[in-house]
């Protein structure tokens, strides 16, 4: 809590930020490692009121399935099982700062992957036709 004591005399309205991140590491021939970041800032009249970081990690046994089907399962079903308990700390943890009760909703992790996957396509389609039009010159 930076600004404590002083923090809990704000009148303002808080404001609050949430970042989520996604790392997944192969570490065995049939073996993940998927860890999913939450950062929940809040925010009063400008000043940070509070900062509650989670990265809450999980080892994921995939085989049998094709490439595609494997990153589908990594961006959308593990996220999806470790996401109640990194929800619970990040609640946890602002509630113990003596902050009121936050409640994160759900997450539609297949939205966000169908979201990352439209983006990983928009920026190779870029890149061919930067490619191409660089190399036509």
């Amino acid at each position: 809590m930076p600004g404590a004591p002083a923090v809990f005399n704000e009148q303002a309205q808080p404001q609050l930020q949430m970042n989520l991140t996604q790392n997944v590491q192969r570490i065995g021939e049939n073996a993940y490692e998927v860890v999913l970041g939450i950062t929940l800032t809040c925010k009063a009249n400008d000043k940070p009121m509070y900062l509650a970081e989670v990265k809450q990690a999980g080892v994921f046994g995939l085989s049998g399935f094709e490439a595609a089907v494997l990153d589908g399962m990594l961006g959308t079903q593990c996220p999806n099982v470790l996401y109640p308990y990194a929800r619970q700390l990040v609640s946890d943890l602002v509630q113990a700062g003596g902050f009121p009760p936050f409640v994160m909703q759900p997450i539609n992790f297949e939205v966000l992957y169908a979201e990352g996957l439209r983006q990983r396509a928009s920026q190779q389609a870029e890149g061919q036709l930067g490619s191409e039009t660089a190399g036509s010159a």
